[in-house]
């Protein structure tokens, strides 16, 4: 039966269903018992469940209160829902002060919702017992009897309401955006833009406190009136410059309220219609931006940008699975200073804010619920009403103190701090770092370190080892040309030098004295002003590609003992090209994880490339020392160790006139190849010497589909094991499959996490993994061919069955004529047949035969192997999987990868464990031979008794 309110208006009464009696009326009184009316016809709600004007804890009177069931009520249970009715003009929303003693009251007593009613709104708040009292959630419904039935109903509520509203939000901003496409013919950035400036204004109205009204189409009407009536008289007549309509007026106004954040140009307009732009502001007042919860809006806004920048601008977008996977492993703490030099629409660095801000709302959480827990415990309920009273105001003035750590705008704050001093990024597209400001904004902020600006150039508060954490991704594909210098535009104007050198100390000796030097740099050789980027960084002199610099930006950038998480495509990470530059990166930091990503991950913003994740530590003081020492001492004894051999080439090349030139060529290659020796045995020494524990891990399917959808997701898993791993937690071989494996430094060829799995062998680990170049040596002996001459010719046999005399020739019949002479017992292999065992050593039968260029002969360092050992190893199945996979080309001609096959690390015993191991091979061999005589022989006696008997 439908509950009607009832109202004597003679005699001045009201009646109170749940009191069951007729009482006084008020304005109050009515707007009171209509509310509880709603309760019962709309959401559900049992009179027997409702209480008016109810006594909770003898300190604090809620106007309604509503328990999970009868039977609560009955046992005097805390009630799940309070109320607070207040009647005020109609056209007055609830602010915060009318709620707050209420809502801290419900907070206190762990009610589920505190819902505050006053004629013109209604606002239902969720009290999360996870996060502190001021803190609150805001709904957009209220919820329904059926949902109190239970904790995990509340809980499902909850989180649906807040996704319906973010997506509400998220599809508001689509329906402007579409206003916009349809009626201005923009294109999807600049319609972007026009978005911005609108949201931007909306929330510059809705923040003030002098204002009481949502930032609607009427109200902006109702002020455009007064606006023509009184103050653009004035501006006509004192300022024509300034003589706007009230559109243009009330944006330059936005403009000034957000100047020092530099999120508009000086001269920027609004360039939609008048029209457009009020349907999007109608479109957006049922939102009020200041009482949006950050969460909330920022995810909307941040899911409209990927919508709108999917295409052209895709590439400064990195999946939110992705972002928030590198933070939880480089895992931030509240202090440190984070960075992105290439950041973006601010991905990295929103994520990094919140993931601090949640780290502090959970300790504060815990601050509050340890002092309630003190103060408000059984004894509290025994005490009289006023001890009760005493307590609870000393308890709440102590958590509003608390609370003043989520005030931003405290100096002293926590939150200030992280938002000030914490977040720091840069990006070279003017409307991207716009755009990164704007989304930080949505986000609670943190927007202040964010500026226009080269990522590879020191900037206000972005130098050299000022930052904890790094997180970037930077652009792919690009490069930087050596006519790119630093010129005098790359200095700050006077006003942020002074500025940021009054907040920074060092400021000075960091950015602008470099800076300066830069800039006023004459080349030698053309007298050109201005110094090379290229040439601001080491790895410059290797490669101009973008991705490369900018590993080496963020070293510098990087505290000693810094970490930092990179997205790199898998080119830099396996490029025999680009060795020199990851050797120079293993001198600067250790590898604390490789991450290989779906080639699909980033299809969805518009590139294809194959990515990977390198999460870098940059060496502490102690460590540099240390690897250079070792570097020094390695260098110096393999040196050593080549001093004679190269002294006597050298000594032979400047010496003997009789030499040719052919002569003299091969003794270079000599002296080529012993530098390349020198330099790959120090590496291998190093490496041995310094060795440390990588995860590596490749993963299938990181949350996000090829179209941008929700997809499944191994990350968070990966989280684990990782995290297991760096608490030292055993890591059984059960859990180490491709999705995460344990990898030793010493045995790393390159960062590319699918070469070391598909390099990495399942080997006893007794024994030491060896490179293959480290003792094999490349015969370079050529040979040109003469016509009357006659050769000898090779072939290798498929499967591992050994080079054999193909044929002799007179040097007229061969086509090749530039050819390469080999040795016995020399090891060869065939380019194009090597993915199918064709291996082997030279036998007395090919010496000095000669191989054209699809062969490769080598040297055995008959020291570390045993050539018998090396031929039995790459006979091996899994050897032969390895030679598949590293061949490639087209069908019936696909080449193996000669950097990959030197690469390769293989098992390798000390060479009397070898020797131990072949003797028992070479004895069943023996045993073998001695098999086959005796079948020979008695085939042959077989052979004469029959014939004989015959």
């Amino acid at each position: 039966m439908k509950l009607e309110i009832q109202i004597d208006k003679n005699k001045n009464k009201i009646f109170a269903p749940l009191l069951d009696k007729w009482i006084k009326y008020s304005a109050e009184e009515e707007l009171k018992q209509k509310f509880i009316c709603r309760l019962k016809n709309t959401y559900g709600y049992s009179l027997n469940q409702l209480g008016q004007d109810v006594k909770i804890k003898k300190r604090y009177e809620a106007d309604i209160a509503i328990w999970r069931s009868e039977l609560d009520k009955k046992n005097n249970y805390i009630p799940s829902i309070v109320i607070a009715v207040e009647c005020k003009a109609e056209h007055i929303k609830i602010k915060e002060s009318d709620y707050s003693i209420g809502y801290n009251f419900a907070s206190s007593i762990n009610a589920n919702f505190f819902i505050a009613v006053n004629l013109k709104e209604t606002k239902v708040f969720h009290i999360k017992s996870e996060v502190a009292a001021k803190k609150v959630e805001k709904l957009t419904e209220i919820p329904k009897a059926e949902i109190l039935v239970d904790n995990n109903s509340i809980i499902k509520y909850v989180n649906e309401n807040k996704k319906f509203t973010r997506d509400e939000f998220s599809r508001l901003l689509t329906r402007s955006h579409n206003i916009i496409r349809n009626n201005d013919k923009l294109s999807p950035e600049a319609a972007f833009d026009e978005i911005s400036k609108i949201l931007f204004m909306k929330i510059m109205y809705e923040r003030s406190s002098t204002r009481e009204m949502i930032f609607s189409r009427d109200k902006f009407k109702a002020d455009e009136i007064n606006y023509e009536e009184i103050i653009r008289p004035s501006l006509k007549k004192d300022a024509p410059h300034l003589d706007l309509d009230y559109m243009q007026y009330l944006f330059n106004e936005t403009k000034k309220a957000f100047a020092t954040d530099d999120l508009f140009e000086l001269k920027d307009i609004i360039k939609i219609k008048r029209n457009s732009f009020e349907m999007i502001v109608e479109e957006l007042e049922v939102f009020n931006l200041s009482d949006t919860s950050d969460d909330v809006k920022g995810i909307a806004f941040e899911q409209f940008l990927g919508k709108t920048f999917r295409g052209e601008l895709g590439q400064f977008f990195t999946p939110r699975t992705i972002v928030d996977f590198m933070i939880e492993i480089l895992d931030p703490q509240e202090g440190e200073v984070v960075c992105d030099p290439c950041c973006g629409s601010g991905g990295f660095l929103i994520s990094a804010f919140e993931f601090m801000r949640d780290k502090i709302d959970i300790e504060i959480n815990d601050e509050i619920k340890s002092l309630k827990q003190k103060y408000f415990n059984d004894n509290f309920d025994k005490l009289s009403l006023k001890e009760q009273e005493v307590i609870s105001k000393s308890v709440q003035e102590k958590i509003e103190e608390i609370n003043q750590e989520f005030d931003i705008n405290n100096e002293k704050s926590r939150y200030h701090k992280l938002s000030h001093y914490s977040i720091y990024g840069t990006d070279a597209n003017a409307r991207m770092a716009r755009t990164a400001k704007m989304n930080m904004i949505m986000h609670g902020d943190g927007h202040g370190g964010v500026h226009h600006n080269d990522g590879l150039l020191n900037v206000n508060g972005i130098f050299d080892g000022r930052f904890d954490v790094i997180l970037t991704n930077p652009p792919f594909g690009s490069r930087v040309e050596k006519s790119l210098k630093v010129t005098e535009v790359d200095l700050p104007s006077n006003t942020k030098l002074e500025k940021y050198k009054a907040k920074y100390p060092n400021y000075i000796e960091k950015v602008i004295e470099p800076l300066r030097e830069w800039t006023n740099y004459i080349d030698k050789k053309d007298k050109s002003k201005g110094k090379p980027i290229l040439d601001l960084f080491e790895v410059g002199k290797w490669s101009t590609s973008t991705e490369v610099l900018f590993i080496e930006r963020s070293l510098n950038l990087l505290k000693p003992g810094g970490r930092m998480g990179i997205v790199l495509p898998e080119g830099i990470l396996n490029s025999a090209n680009l060795e020199n530059t990851r050797n120079y990166y293993e001198g600067k930091a250790k590898i604390l994880f490789l991450v290989s990503l779906p080639q699909d991950v980033f299809v969805s913003s518009g590139a294809a490339v194959k990515t990977s994740l390198v999460f870098l530590r940059k060496f502490s003081v102690k460590e540099t020392e240390n690897y250079n020492k070792i570097c020094e001492f390695t260098e110096n004894r393999v040196n050593n160790k080549y001093k004679k051999e190269i002294e006597l080439l050298n000594k032979k090349l400047k010496l003997d006139k009789l030499l040719s030139a052919a002569d003299k060529k091969s003794i270079r290659e000599e002296l080529k190849s012993i530098k390349l020796r020198i330099q790959l045995e120090v590496k291998s020494l190093v490496q041995k010497e310094f060795d440390y524990e990588i995860p590596i891990s490749d993963i299938q399917k990181a949350g996000i589909t090829t179209t941008g959808a929700k997809g499944d997701n191994q990350l968070p898993e990966l989280i684990e094991k990782y995290l297991a791993n760096s608490r030292k937690e055993k890591i059984t071989k059960s859990i180490q499959d491709s999705s995460f494996q344990l990898f030793r430094y010493k045995n790393l060829a390159n960062w590319s996490v699918s070469h070391l799995l598909s390099n990495t062998f399942d080997y006893n680990e007794d024994f030491n993994l060896v490179r293959i170049g480290d003792f094999l040596s490349r015969n370079k002996t050529r040979i040109e061919i003469q016509d009357n001459v006659l050769y000898k010719r090779v072939t290798i046999r498929l499967y591992n069955k050994g080079v054999k005399l193909r044929n002799t020739a007179y040097g007229k019949d061969i086509g090749t004529k530039k050819q390469y002479l080999i040795s016995k017992d020399q090891f060869l292999i065939s380019k194009i047949d090597a993915r199918n065992g064709a291996f082997g050593i030279a036998t007395e039968e090919v010496d000095k035969a000669i191989i054209t260029a699809d062969f490769i002969a080598y040297n055995i360092d008959t020291t570390k192997i045993d050539p018998l050992f090396l031929v039995l190893i790459t006979s091996t199945q899994q050897f032969l999987d390895f030679a598949q996979s590293s061949s490639s080309g087209t069908t019936g001609r696909q080449r193996i990868d000669e950097k990959k096959f030197l690469d390769v690390k293989i098992p390798l015993p000390k060479l009397s464990r070898q020797k131990e191991i072949l003797g028992k091979y070479r004895e069943i061999l023996r045993q073998k031979e001695i098999i086959i005589a005796k079948e020979k022989n008695a085939k042959e006696d077989f052979e004469q008794e029959i014939f004989k008997s015959i």
